[in-house]
């Protein structure tokens, strides 16, 4: 991987060195990444039980991205290892150092692009397709993109195809569990910007090809969800409004037939330059337990740590097998700069269950989030964060273990992200 990485810099070099007098339409960026992060979970992800200890550990990204642009052709590559403080020997021949990104860009004139191989797809606020840049991995896609934008309106075609191997014969039976979990997809995606007002608006449609087959005779079953809607921004010097909607249907892997829905809306105002404030409602909607399932609404691939609490109980993590009741979020936070280098937010969560469980009260508990960031250098930001929910008897039955422990989470961030080569020619 290092020699890919030099070669392709060799190769660049007499390029440069030629076309020094011409017009410099060459761009290339080398940028460096170092991400270590400290945590300490006493009940993140999934609540603890009653004399359960906490876990702590150190996870780290490293990555190296490269990219070349030009007026009618870009290409990224960007290589990564991820992992936990530890995890490797100190003597490792078998190293982890992936392609996290590789794709090029062809710009064809009049705003038409094509852009394939793999690649983040990120749209709107990411509750349905976002770039989990919090994971220490981040999320990828292998596909191709079609596009078209001018100045008032962006349209994209998304496809792609997915299989485990280069089959020779077989059928086109796909194991998700290794893999990307759909089998296909095609998505579009169009959004407009108007002229006269801070006013911006979204649709968007998704195919989805689920595999259900049988993996013992690799015998293929594709079926079909769809997940359609809209995403609507209005923002100006004080206010940042933003609404969405989206609507499910088809079947689902578990072959149910689904009719889902999900809503959001967020005001946020800002009051100075020191001082903010938001209020926000989220609502997907969930499955009774009495035969209803094909009600519960999937987020699918949205960067999900950004909504439902930095806890990450929700579409971060699993509800207990069964279980699929939903979520409303009710969300209210205040954000406070102290400097420019300095910022700090505290959000309140309320959560509860979409739908009334027998038995059960629809109150899951509250979470508190504070986090505070500090720009230590250029291209170099500290950040650090402390959670606390306090649970529910319900969410003892739809996410385990105990409301009665004490449930908290905190970490700390160092993002070292410098561009280290800037070159035109």
């Amino acid at each position: 991987m290092k020699a890919l990485y030099w070669s392709f810099i060799l190769m660049l070099l007499p390029s440069m060195a030629y076309t020094q007098n011409t017009e410099k339409e060459n761009e290339f960026t080398m940028s460096m990444q170092i991400r270590p992060r400290a945590e300490y979970r006493n009940g993140a992800l999934f609540p603890r039980n009653e004399g359960q200890e906490a876990a702590s550990f150190i996870n780290n990204r490293a990555r190296l991205s490269m990219d070349y642009k030009r007026s009618d052709l870009e290409i990224k590559m960007s290589a990564q290892h991820v992992g936990v403080w530890g995890q490797d020997p100190q003597i490792d021949k078998n190293g982890r150092f992936i392609l996290n990104e590789a794709w090029a860009k062809l710009n064809f004139g009049q705003g038409f692009f094509a852009q394939l191989g793999r690649q983040t797809l990120v749209y709107d606020d990411e509750r349905i397709l976002g770039g989990l840049d919090w994971n220490v991995a981040g999320r990828y896609h292998d596909a191709l993109k079609l596009g078209y934008a001018n100045k008032n309106n962006e349209l994209h075609l998304i496809l792609a195809f997915n299989q485990n191997d280069e089959k020779k014969i077989g059928g086109t039976y796909y194991n998700d569990a290794t893999g990307q979990p759909y089998k296909n997809m095609q998505t579009v995606w169009y959004h407009y910007k108007a002229n006269e007002i801070p006013f911006g608006a979204s649709l968007l449609f998704m195919n989805l090809g689920l595999e259900t087959g049988d993996a013992a005779t690799q015998d293929s079953h594709t079926r079909y969800l769809q997940t359609m809607g809209t995403y609507l921004t209005y923002k100006n010097n004080s206010w940042n409004l933003d609404g969405a909607f989206y609507y499910q249907m088809g079947k689902n892997k578990n072959t149910e037939k689904v009719s889902a829905l999900m809503g959001s809306v967020q005001a946020a105002y800002t009051f100075n330059q020191t001082w903010g404030a938001v209020v926000s409602f989220d609502y997907l909607s969930g499955d009774k337990g009495d035969g209803d399932k094909y009600k519960a609404f999937d987020p699918l691939y949205g960067t999900h740590h950004k909504f439902y609490g930095g806890m990450d109980y929700f579409y971060a993590s699993l509800f207990k097998d069964g279980f699929a009741p939903g979520l409303m979020d009710s969300r209210v936070g205040i954000r406070f700069r102290t400097s420019t280098k300095v910022d700090m937010e505290l959000n309140y969560h309320y959560f509860t269950t979409a739908v009334k469980l027998p038995d059960l009260s629809k109150s899951l508990g509250s979470e508190v989030d504070y986090q505070i960031n500090w720009s230590v250098m250029k291209d170099v930001k500290l950040s650090a964060g402390y959670s606390f929910m306090r649970g529910t008897k319900t969410m003892d039955v739809v996410k385990g273990g105990d409301h009665k422990s004490w449930q908290d989470w905190g970490w700390v961030s160092l993002n070292i992200n410098p561009k280290v080569l800037f070159v035109k020619w």
